[in-house]
């Protein structure tokens, strides 16, 4: 018979760690970002906020190098300085970036970015809950199958978020009328905008869906919805 209570602890080691990886994220985001101030990125961000009938979508600016987005537990939406100083030197356009901040909406919108803290802390309570019941089965094997079913699952969940914050972000930007059409040329850039470590992609890259297959996804949500309106 299976003992649950090395279970119960790896459960209340993961909410632990949860809620310990929450406060840890949002004190050094607090600590190393400031609100963008930007005339040309707050009217898109102006334009889609209307489209969502808010008052204001705020953005900040994280502190650190490495080109890109991303959206807090707590709901706020972040631009890397990397990010933004590729924006400043002309390598990003307005309208691309704005394709960034719908996208971080779409993982706030869809509740992913607080999952996505939930799955990370879990992750290892998961995997040893899973080693203490495989190896009972399959002795010797048992740690090394729940490691790979743990990081399996883990990218899948991560691959599926991206493409949702995808389609939401295209609808968003259809909405305001920026259209789909900077979420693709962003894409077809993206990878030697992130490239790092002797032309290596970033960590980051490799949860997230081909990229090919990210831009087929969206120009089959733009032939489903018609001919898009972008900003000249």
């Amino acid at each position: 018979m299976i003992k649950v209570t090395p279970i119960l602890l790896a459960i209340l080691y993961a909410l632990a760690m949860y809620r310990f990886s929450a406060w840890r994220t949002a004190k050094e985001l607090d600590a190393r970002s400031t609100e963008l101030a930007d005339p040309k990125l707050k009217a898109l961000t102006d334009r889609m906020a209307a489209a969502l009938e808010l008052p204001r979508i705020r953005v900040n600016i994280y502190e650190i190098d490495p080109v890109n987005g991303l959206a807090a537990p707590d709901g706020r939406i972040f631009i890397t300085r990397g990010f933004y100083n590729r924006f400043r030197a002309g390598e990003v356009t307005d309208t691309e970036m704005a394709s960034v901040i719908a996208h971080e909406m779409g993982h706030v919108a869809l509740g992913h970015s607080r999952r996505r803290m939930i799955d990370f802390s879990g992750q290892n309570a998961l995997r040893t809950a899973l080693a203490m019941v495989l190896g009972r089965f399959i002795p010797g094997v048992g740690v090394w199958i729940a490691g790979m079913l743990t990081t399996l699952l883990a990218a899948r969940l991560s691959r599926s978020d991206e493409y949702e914050a995808d389609a939401y972000a295209a609808a968003l930007l259809t909405k305001a009328g920026i259209g789909i059409a900077p979420q693709i040329s962003l894409f077809e850039k993206l990878e030697s905008l992130t490239q790092q470590n002797g032309g290596k992609p970033p960590a980051w890259m490799l949860s997230h869906p081909k990229t090919e297959e990210r831009i087929a996804a969206l120009r089959a949500l733009e032939a489903k919805w018609g001919a898009q309106n972008p900003i000249v």
